[in-house]
């Protein structure tokens, strides 16, 4: 028997050899140059992040984005806008793995399912910093070279008896409309 006469391929390819996803909360505190009154607005801008494979079982994002808070101050006859640059570093575990992969090279593709934003913001307790409470989810996929059997059709080994399913007659719509003289240029 030879190879080909097998009921069966490999394929090496790639595929998605892992996923995991995860939801994070977490509490920035934001000093403003003056005591707060009120808040009268919170926002989170400018959200930047990469992914990279950290363990076999976890993928680590590391990312930033700005919170912009605009309070009153001075009795609440004065307003200004506070923005502070947050960094975050999240682990994500691999809920799903495939430990068939060919290699250790793989691809993260991460995709936010939940861009960073504000549910909270608040004067904190003592009066002259705000806590802000942002939300945020990942979804995670390592993409990796793996081994694939397929299902061989013994029938299918003469290819060229395909090229008929491409003979195509003309209609005569199609005959009435070739140019005849297309070789001849009309000045």
């Amino acid at each position: 028997m030879t190879f080909l006469e097998k009921d069966y391929r490999e394929i090496i390819t790639k595929a998605v050899c892992g996923k995991g996803k995860k939801f994070t909360q977490a509490s920035h505190s934001i000093t403003p140059s003056h005591r707060p009154s009120s808040i009268l607005g919170c926002w989170v801008i400018n959200h930047l992040y990469n992914a990279k494979k950290k363990s076999e079982d976890t993928v680590e994002i590391n990312g930033s984005y700005d919170i912009n808070v605009w309070y009153s101050f001075n009795d609440n006859t004065k307003t200004e806008v506070v923005t502070e640059r947050v960094t975050y570093t999240d682990i994500i575990p691999l809920s799903v793995k495939d430990d068939k992969c060919i290699n250790d090279e793989f691809d993260v593709i991460a995709r936010v399912t939940q861009q960073p934003n504000c549910l909270e913001c608040k004067i904190a307790s003592k009066g002259h910093k705000i806590v802000v409470e942002i939300e945020r989810e990942f979804v995670v996929q390592i993409i990796g070279e793996t081994k694939i059997a397929v299902r061989v059709d013994p029938s299918s080994n003469n290819f060229e008896d395909d090229e008929d399913d491409w003979d195509y007659e003309l209609t005569d719509d199609e005959l009435e409309q070739v140019e005849p003289d297309f070789l001849h240029h009309k000045d």
